[in-house]
């Protein structure tokens, strides 16, 4: 009898352990658009923060709250790292976390990272990445207690750049479609960009090692600079934006979210804007900073009041 207590207990905790496991699903199904075989290894390296580079096989990362606490709200979330690595849990799982404990749905996307050897036309990478990740979490919807209607998008720093992307370029054509999923909208519904990097025509104020590193060789294109400047590829469709900058940010200016700002209060998108004084750049959930520790509260109020 005791040994039967014993196995129901360690079934009961195996099944525990599992509930808690977070869901990762590969974004391509078969072959991976852009990517050739190369020697390139992914590499993750785990220090003070967790940093992935050389990216090779995109994913994405479920993390749900409890269904009771579920408000049917959902945030994809793009880390940042100048395009050359991803600070996957400062600026990914972190905030997925805290997320779920406001009851909203959280997906940390790992993009490819267009300096990778591995890939061809690499402006065009991210991009897709982020395209297909929305409607793979769109098509999953149900399935994960999400509704379709309220799937938004996060970034930060030059995940920021590429969350503009996004909810500027979502109707471009960037991949052949693969299968029923990328029939679905790519269209965010609402979008967070923290620190972003947004400019790439403003030479004083553009953070050029984003640049550089996603058009690389195609760095002087006129044409791609304007395209992936996303202050002026705002409509009147681009999807409702929070925010958030700080003044003294010397690694991307905050000239970036105030250019950004203009042309979305232009186009007629709403808009609400977060401008600290001091904190810097790079500054997560901002734990140990009271000046900015409110900034996620402030980002969630504005989240849930969409409804």
């Amino acid at each position: 009898m005791k040994n039967k207590y014993i196995l129901v207990s360690i079934c009961v905790m195996f099944s525990l352990s599992l509930m808690a496991q977070n869901e990762i699903l590969p974004l391509w199904n078969g072959t991976i658009p852009n990517q050739k075989k190369s020697k390139e290894v992914e590499e993750i390296v785990s220090a003070d923060i967790v940093r992935i580079s050389n990216v090779q096989k995109p994913t994405i990362a479920i993390y749900l709250p409890s269904k009771k606490n579920a408000n049917g709200q959902a945030v994809l979330i793009f880390p940042g790292g100048g395009y050359g690595i991803l600070a996957y849990d400062w600026e990914g799982t972190d905030i997925a976390k805290y997320l779920n404990s406001k009851g909203i749905a959280a997906v940390v996307v790992k993009y490819r990272l267009p300096n990778s050897k591995s890939l061809t036309e690499q402006h065009n990478v991210p991009l897709q990445d982020a395209q297909r990740a929305i409607r793979l979490v769109r098509g999953n919807a149900m399935q994960w207690n999400i509704d379709a209607a309220k799937i938004g998008i996060i970034g930060f720093s030059a995940g920021g750049h590429l969350a503009s992307t996004l909810g500027t370029h979502y109707n471009d054509t960037v991949y052949k479609p693969t299968d029923e999923i990328d029939k679905l909208s790519a269209r965010p519904d609402f979008m967070a960009l923290l620190y972003p990097v947004i400019t790439f025509t403003d030479e004083v104020v553009m953070h050029k090692g984003s640049r550089n590193n996603l058009l690389g060789d195609l760095a002087s294109s006129e044409a791609l600079n304007t395209y992936f400047s996303n202050e002026l590829q705002v409509t009147e469709d681009t999807p409702p934006t929070f925010l958030v900058h700080a003044t003294d940010d010397k690694g991307v200016p905050v000239e970036n979210s105030l250019l950004f700002y203009k042309a979305l209060k232009d186009k007629g998108v709403p808009v609400e804007m977060h401008i600290y004084p001091t904190g810097g750049h790079g500054f997560s959930v901002a734990l140990k900073n009271k000046n900015l520790s409110n900034w996620p509260t402030q980002l969630t109020d504005w989240i849930t009041a969409l409804d």
